[in-house]
C-alpha cells in the first residue's frame, strides 16, 4: 500500500468517525470506487485507533471522571463516575455479542456495494424521523440503564457496513428524546470500548507480523486518524449548537442511490 493510499484513507476515517454516515462504509467503499486492493481489516482497526485517541482528547473530562469513579469503586464507593462507566459498559455488551456473531458466521461477507448501499439509505432515513421527532429534553445525566441498553442495541446494528456506529446510536438517543450535543457525546463515548477493543485485536496482528514497513504503515496511517478525527469532532459539535443532523441526512441518501446505482 502507498503512502498516499494510507493518507486518504486515514483522512476518511478521521472525518467520518464520529459523524453518522458511516467510516466502515466509506473504508469498504474508497478501494473499490479506486480500483485499490482491499485495505484489510488491520489498515482498517489501525485507523480507528487513531481516531480513539482523538475521542479521548475531546472527551478527556467524562474519560477521567469514569477513571476516578472506577476508582472509588473498588473502594465501595459509587460516584457519578462509576455510574457512568457503567452505563457504558452496559451499552457496549450487545455490540460485542453481534461482532462476534458475524465474524464467525459472515467474515468480511457484508462488506459488499450492495449490503452498504442499502445501509447507508435506511440509516439515513431514520436518522431523519429519530432527529425530527425525537423530542430535545435530555442531558448526559439523564441516561438510564434502560436508555444505555437500548442504544446499546442500536449500536450492534453498526456490525453492517454503511449502517454507522455513530448514526444507529444517536438516531436511538435522539428517539429517546436527548439533545443532539449530547447525544452525540454519548455515542462518542461508547466508541471507546468498541475502538479499543477491535484496535487490540488486530493490533496483536500487526506486532506479530514482524513486518517493520507495515507496522510503520500503521503508525501512520493511526496518526493522521487522530488529527483528522480530532478536528471533525470539534466542527461537529459546533455545528450541533444551532443546526440539525439534515446534512448528514441527505448526504446519506444521496450516496446510498450512487452506491446501488453503481452496483447494479
Amino acid at each position: 500500500m502507498t503512502l498516499f493510499q494510507i493518507i486518504v484513507l486515514a483522512v476518511i476515517q478521521g472525518i467520518t468517525e464520529f459523524l453518522p454516515v458511516s467510516s466502515s462504509g466509506h473504508l469498504a467503499l474508497t478501494p473499490v470506487l479506486l480500483d485499490w486492493k482491499d485495505q484489510g481489516l488491520t489498515i482498517d482497526v489501525a485507523v480507528h485507533v487513531g481516531t480513539l485517541g482523538a475521542v479521548i482528547a475531546y472527551l478527556w473530562r467524562e474519560v477521567w471522571m469514569m477513571l476516578c469513579g472506577l476508582v472509588k469503586l473498588a473502594t465501595g464507593r459509587v460516584d457519578e463516575g462509576a455510574k457512568l462507566a457503567g452505563l457504558v459498559v452496559i451499552a457496549s455488551i450487545p455490540v460485542v455479542i453481534a461482532g462476534l456473531a458475524v465474524k464467525a458466521y459472515f467474515g468480511e461477507g457484508l462488506r459488499t456495494p450492495l449490503v452498504i448501499g442499502w445501509a447507508f439509505i435506511v440509516g439515513g432515513v431514520l436518522l431523519y424521523l429519530g432527529d425530527r421527532y425525537g423530542l430535545r429534553i435530555k442531558r448526559m445525566t439523564h441516561v438510564t440503564v434502560s436508555n444505555a441498553l437500548l442504544i446499546g442495541l442500536a449500536q450492534a446494528l453498526a456490525v453492517i457496513p454503511g449502517s454507522s456506529r455513530a448514526g444507529t446510536t444517536i438516531t436511538m438517543a435522539r428517539l429517546l428524546g436527548f439533545e443532539r450535543r449530547d447525544a452525540a457525546r454519548f455515542s462518542m463515548l461508547l466508541s471507546i470500548l468498541a475502538i479499543a477493543g477491535a484496535g487490540l485485536l488486530q493490533g496483536m496482528d500487526v506486532v506479530q507480523s514482524g513486518d517493520d514497513a507495515f507496522q510503520a504503515d500503521v503508525l501512520i496511517a493511526a496518526g493522521l486518524a487522530f488529527i483528522t478525527a480530532l478536528l471533525a469532532i470539534v466542527v461537529m459539535m459546533g455545528w450541533l449548537q444551532r443546526q440539525s443532523f439534515t446534512p448528514f441526512v441527505l448526504y446519506r441518501i444521496v450516496l446510498g442511490i450512487v452506491i446501488l446505482w453503481l452496483a447494479a
